[in-house]
């Protein structure tokens, strides 16, 4: 048993090409080559474009610019007319910045004691034992006084707290309050860099006319390549309703997508934008509706005295999203392709062998030509027979075309028949010039 493996391990099996003359299979060997060259050649290289290094480490840098002026006129502030300095946060311009569109005031506060809001529920009290002094109270605004503050004697109140006086409100915005929003522009400025070809763009249209980006608004089809987009428009390529969006906030993607494909030059190279709603609220009566927060404005009169002005703020969040790549050809990937193809093309063949040896009619006889294991030995033997044929006649031996004469045929019938056949046998196949046997 060891013997046999070692030697099936050592020995050498080559190809041995066989003509079978079997049409279905050739048929299907040359549509199988014919899908392969197809693939190749449309998918790989036309589609994908197989002959090019990619370079898809973009690297990027966003500068975002607001501009729109709105004017709101609430009981709290009065009129009020509200600049980029106001409702953009922050406003140093970044590639994620918020728009406020609603917002809450709790005016002049103070440092003093007060009665804490009634939402907070830790904070709830009947009597003044329910008031800790001194004890934060969680989720609240201040620190319990020890009093319980209650409108009359019949009804749960509150703890009185130390804080910012008056606390806020717990009113949520029915519309909102800038209304204007919807037409205020954002100036998106994006500059990117493919450091593995040393190629760098930005997004702003290479033109000498010095008024473009002044008349220019983002249209996919009328201005593709103008950087400056109307925060109405913005919500409505996502799906969105602005008005309804605006009224508790919500958070919008602008995706600016690179494909670039240097074999064809620079001006082929230029962004495509997409927008999307990143926050997953299905309406604004769901519990994690819209986006808000809280900032203050402080303020200090003659007498030293601090006050300040809460807001509660709603708008949208936008995220600048980059992405890209960027191709070059290049005979590396060019050969790998290449060398894939015909591979999986090897593959084909390998295919049509298992189709022809196991699968049509004439099988068994396809085996028998296909494979053949050749014994050194044997050939030997067979090589020395043949020669013996060549060279003349002994006796027991077979007739030969090239040596068979009248006098050898009547010696070789006074022979053994029996052991001329076993010869004539052995030697069928060595012995191409064999007429027959006597």
């Amino acid at each position: 048993m060891a013997t046999f493996a070692i030697n099936s391990l050592l020995n050498y099996k080559t190809e041995k090409y066989i003509d079978t003359k079997n049409k279905a299979v050739g048929v299907l060997h040359r549509l199988f080559q014919l899908s392969v060259i197809g693939y190749i050649i449309g998918w790989v290289f036309i589609v994908k474009q197989g002959y090019q290094e990619i370079d898809d480490a973009i690297q990027s840098s966003v500068i975002t610019k607001v501009k729109g002026t709105a004017v709101t006129n609430t009981s709290e502030s009065g009129l009020f007319v509200w600049g980029p300095e106001e409702y953009v946060i922050p406003p140093q311009g970044e590639d994620v910045l918020f728009v406020v569109t609603s917002f809450l005031e709790t005016p002049n506060q103070k440092m003093g004691y007060c009665a804490e809001s009634y939402k907070v529920a830790n904070a709830r009290c009947s009597v003044n034992k329910d008031c800790k002094k001194g004890k934060m109270v969680e989720s609240g605004h201040g620190v319990m006084s020890g009093k319980c503050i209650r409108n009359n004697e019949n009804s749960n109140g509150t703890c009185e707290i130390f804080g910012w006086c008056p606390t806020e409100k717990d009113i949520k915005p029915q519309k909102p309050l800038l209304k204007n929003a919807e037409n205020f522009t954002i100036y998106v400025k994006n500059f990117i860099q493919f450091p593995k070809f040393s190629f760098s763009k930005s997004n702003i249209l290479e033109t000498t006319d010095q008024s473009y980006l002044k008349k220019c608004r983002y249209d996919k089809k009328q201005y593709p390549y103008c950087p400056i987009f109307r925060l109405g428009d913005i919500t409505r390529r996502a799906g969105c309703n602005f008005q309804d969006m605006a009224t508790l906030g919500g958070a919008i993607g602008i995706v600016i997508q690179w494909d670039c494909d240097l074999d064809k030059g620079t001006s082929h190279c230029n962004p495509e934008y997409q927008f999307t709603r990143l926050d997953a609220t299905v309406s604004n009566k769901s519990i994690a509706a819209g986006f808000n927060f809280r900032h203050a404005r402080y303020f200090k009169n003659a007498a030293g005295e601090s006050s300040r002005s809460l807001y509660k703020v709603y708008g949208i969040r936008f995220h600048i999203l980059v992405h890209g790549k960027a191709g070059k050809f290049a005979i590396v990937p060019l050969v790998v392709n290449i060398g894939s193809g015909l591979a999986v093309m090897g593959a084909g063949t390998f295919f049509c062998d298992i189709v022809l040896l196991y699968l049509t009619t004439g099988r068994k006889s396809y085996k028998d030509k296909k494979f053949e294991v050749l014994n050194q030995e044997k050939e030997k033997k067979g090589e020395n027979i043949q020669e013996t044929c060549s060279n003349g006649l002994s006796e027991g031996s077979l007739i030969c075309r090239n040596c068979a004469t009248k006098d050898m045929k009547n010696k070789v019938e006074k022979d053994n028949q029996n052991s001329v056949t076993c010869q004539l046998l052995s030697v069928r196949r060595s012995c191409p010039n064999l007429i027959s046997q006597v």
